[in-house]
């Protein structure tokens, strides 16, 4: 259970920005640390939320706020789901019971509700080139202030993240990179040499006796000969005791590994690399889940954390199969039928269910990290040589491979099978995490073969016929309990074939994927209220069952097109095209989702105020037959 200090010793009461924080001590900021921990834990167990990363980054966060300015100096967080004690103590603590909620404040970054957010982020490896960008900028406007870039360990494995080091070692700008490594991988014991040596070399007397007796030696006989030595044997130490020789080559002063947690250590560091005015990296450690003893146990179930009993640990979900369950299994069924099924992940072995496949299956299962154009194209190889790798990625983070599913699977036409978890609108996690967009930016891609069930059975039919594809393809499903339309039957899965639910006329209803369910029982009201529409299960964005969708429409008045994706560049613009190249006179209304970017909310919230629940849909539906009719 999270003890709760008396309420007359609580200094969070009195925190309401960066400077209040200032006059404290390192014991009050100690206090403080266990209070902020309290009110995340006590928080998430009701919205839900990023749990074990933010218990594992409140020490270091008050420490950059202690010693540096904000919003003065930037603070630019990467993938952004570790900032939650930034929110609390920038002004965002009282309204932090609504974290994640519709109207609430998101679990990210957002220049929307402070000047201490400065970009909306949900991704990885964003945070350096941004950070690059705003000193840059600062420098051509004559600014005084600092730019800190916040970065996980897993987002320093992305491609963007070494482009940016790269060009930072080039250009030798003004920016502090802190590296929030929450894998205790490296040793402690070279941890306090290192934090040691570094205490010297950070030290600012040490760096300006460093600079003069550089500049007497240069001036001896042979002194550039003799300083070039002296280089060596400095680099030679720092390889024998310091991991970051990596940066150091790269033109990036490396400092640490620091206990993340020890506050009295974070803060003289960094006050120490605020003088550098130099590329400077801080690697420092944390433990994930820190101060609650499930998450620090388990911290890969809380790092996107249901809501939970903060005394059990338990989480209160729905019960049910979800579609990430449902995959699960059938990928382990597919992996003992056929010992070419790969499985590829990247960095989301637990939330994509690939986890039971690894154990069972550990030569067959590969997670590469949070690389996902690495992933892609990894794949590609794989399919090149007889293996049949099913690619399991959230719908909004196959996004970054774009250009590797073009080049590297869609123009060699190569069998990747691409598993789109949280397709369509993932609820609380907002717009950086909606998987809005995959059909529009895959559905115009040569070779690609596009595709979505109507319930969890349709989901293994559909997992087991791409095993035999022998072009590429992707499937998309959505973060919820899978439902069951066991009542509409079962037709055999044919390349680009619809299927026919309903019976109908005057209205064509033509569902794809998680929608079909909602417009089967969105025609259970219109039958109640004397409208019989047909009810098509597209199956297939790409390619289209045009045969079959030519042969309704000319029956008909009114067609009507609903998906969970973007209408800019969905199915039912495509079908939109396909009835006007036609010839094709009936009213179309397309359903999906407008093109502007969705807020964070309940999943059920956010598909009722779009319109796409089965009460809204068959009002839409009743209205643009009553207007045609009308008309």
């Amino acid at each position: 259970m999270v003890k709760t200090p008396s309420k007359s010793s609580k200094i969070l009461d009195k925190i309401n920005s960066p400077h209040d924080l200032k006059s404290l001590t390192i014991s009050q900021l100690k206090q403080l640390a266990s209070e902020i921990r309290e009110l995340i834990i006590n928080t998430v167990s009701q919205t839900g939320g990023h749990l074990s990363t933010n218990l594992g980054a409140v020490e270091f966060t008050l420490a950059l706020h202690y010693v540096f300015d904000s919003p003065q100096d930037l603070f630019i967080w990467d993938v952004g789901h570790q900032c939650y004690t930034h929110k609390i103590i920038t002004g965002r603590k009282n309204r932090f019971h609504t974290l994640r909620q519709l109207n609430g404040i998101s679990g990210f970054p957002n220049p929307a509700e402070s000047e201490h957010d400065h970009f909306v982020v949900g991704h990885g490896s964003t945070a350096i080139s941004q950070a690059l960008g705003l000193v840059t900028a600062k420098d051509m406007l004559r600014q005084d202030r600092k730019v800190v870039a916040i970065v996980g360990d897993g987002s320093l494995a992305g491609g963007m993240a070494f482009e940016a080091l790269n060009y930072l070692g080039h250009i030798q700008k003004d920016l502090i990179l802190v590296l929030n490594d929450n894998e205790w991988a490296i040793a402690r014991t070279v941890g306090a040499m290192s934090r040691y040596l570094n205490r010297i070399i950070v030290n600012p007397l040490y760096n300006k006796v460093r600079e003069e007796f550089e500049n007497f030696i240069r001036k001896l006989p042979k002194g550039e000969f003799a300083l070039r030595v002296l280089k060596k044997f400095e680099e030679s130490l720092k390889n024998l005791l310091v991991p970051g020789i990596l940066f150091e080559e790269l033109g990036i002063k490396y400092v640490g590994p620091i206990n993340g947690h020890d506050l009295g250590d974070l803060i003289t560091t960094f006050r120490n690399v605020k003088k550098l005015n130099k590329p400077v990296l801080v690697h420092i450690l944390t433990r994930k889940g820190k101060g609650y003893k499930f998450s620090e146990e388990n911290p890969d179930l809380f790092h996107s954390a249901f809501p939970f009993d903060v005394n059990t640990g338990e989480f209160k979900k729905k019960t049910g199969k979800t579609y990430t369950d449902v995959f699960s299994e059938k990928i382990i069924d597919l992996g003992y039928i056929d010992s070419r099924v790969v499985a590829v992940t990247a960095a989301m072995p637990q939330g994509t269910g690939l986890s039971r496949f690894r154990d069972i299956f550990p030569e067959r299962f590969f997670d590469v990290g949070m690389a996902e154009q690495n992933a892609v194209t990894f794949s590609a190889g794989l399919a090149k040589k007889g293996f049949k790798p099913y690619v399991a990625i959230y719908s909004t983070f196959i996004q970054r491979a774009y250009d590797q599913i073009m080049h590297d699977v869609c123009l060699q036409n190569l069998p990747v099978k691409f598993c789109l978890d949280r397709a369509g609108l993932v609820g609380s996690d907002g717009p950086t995490h909606h998987g809005v967009f995959d059909i529009a930016f895959l559905k115009h891609l040569p070779n690609m073969v596009l595709l979505a069930p109507k319930d969890g059975w349709e989901f293994a039919l559909m997992l087991q016929w791409m095993k035999d594809v022998d072009s590429p393809c992707a499937i998309r499903y959505p973060k919820e309990i899978s439902c069951d339309l066991s009542q509409t039957g079962y037709q055999n899965l044919v390349l680009g074939k619809a299927e026919v639910l309903s019976q109908g006329k005057d209205v064509a209803i033509f569902a794809y994927g998680s929608m079909v369910a909602r417009v089967w029982e969105a025609v259970k009201i219109l039958k109640e209220e004397g409208l019989i529409p047909y009810v098509v299960n597209l199956r297939f964005a790409k390619p289209l069952d045009t045969e079959l969708i030519l042969e309704i429409a000319s029956q008909v008045n009114v067609v009507v097109t609903v998906e969970e994706g973007s209408i800019s560049g969905g199915v039912g613009e495509s079908i939109a095209r396909l009835l006007g190249e036609r010839g094709i006179k009936s009213k179309v209304l397309n359903l999906g989702i407008p093109d502007k970017f969705i807020p964070h909310g309940r999943r059920e919230e956010l598909l009722n105020f779009l319109g796409l629940t089965a009460d809204t849909i068959f009002k839409r539906v009743e209205d643009v037959i009553e207007i045609h009719w009308k008309v």
